[in-house]
């Protein structure tokens, strides 16, 4: 099975719409066979060994799949939590493999508990965060609606929050040239593909 060739670095305002395209367009069975590699190299990062609650997504559209990750950290004990759309932000749900969920209005499914088992972004220690899109600089491009950035603000005043850690998880073509990083724009702390780990450097 072949890895598709990385993406040429394209101008800003095709570059969502290309890559989404390039993700819909993977065979079933090259997702699932790469997304177990995602997961592998994830679970060796030192902070996953200190992180008892972590936060992952259920993929859509050709993204990694975090079933795998999520699988893996069920056999080790973690809580594992799920975003949830309240208003403008995300709120974030425990899940377990098998438990219900329910579509959100971008189809994307959430846990179907009740709302008081949700919590804030700052109880988590690890969040593993869908994109479209990552530079070298750790700057995320995501589906447009802000919901991540406006959910982790907080992460943008280093100096009171240290977690959690932001770590994007992405097939390695999605690494694109420079992203125009706004004032509000929260950036990751690492991004893991198939192939390679980037970490870009926060005085953490």
């Amino acid at each position: 099975m072949t890895q598709p060739r990385d993406l040429p670095a394209p101008a800003a305002p095709g570059l969502r719409r290309l890559i989404k395209a390039r993700r819909r367009a993977l065979p079933a069975a090259w997702t699932r066979t790469h997304s177990r590699l995602v997961a592998r190299r994830l679970w060796r990062l030192p902070v996953l060994a200190r992180a008892r609650r972590i936060a992952c997504y259920l993929p859509v559209n050709g993204e990694v799949d975090c079933r795998f990750i999520i699988a893996a950290a069920w056999r080790r004990g973690r809580q594992v939590m799920l975003p949830v759309m309240r208003g403008r932000r995300l709120r974030f749900a425990p899940w377990r493999p098998g438990a219900p969920t329910r579509k959100n209005r971008f189809g994307i499914g959430e846990p179907a508990g009740p709302r008081r088992d949700e919590v804030d972004g700052r109880r988590l220690d690890v969040v593993v965060m869908p994109l479209v899109a990552f530079d070298t600089d750790g700057n995320r491009l995501g589906m447009g609606g802000g919901y991540y950035d406006r959910s982790f603000a907080f992460r943008l005043h280093r100096r009171r929050w240290r977690k959690p850690l932001l770590i994007g998880v992405a097939w390695q073509f999605q690494q694109a040239g420079t992203l125009a990083a706004r004032a509000w724009d929260v950036p990751l702390d690492a991004v893991i593909t198939e192939s390679a780990g980037h970490f870009f450097n926060r005085d953490r």
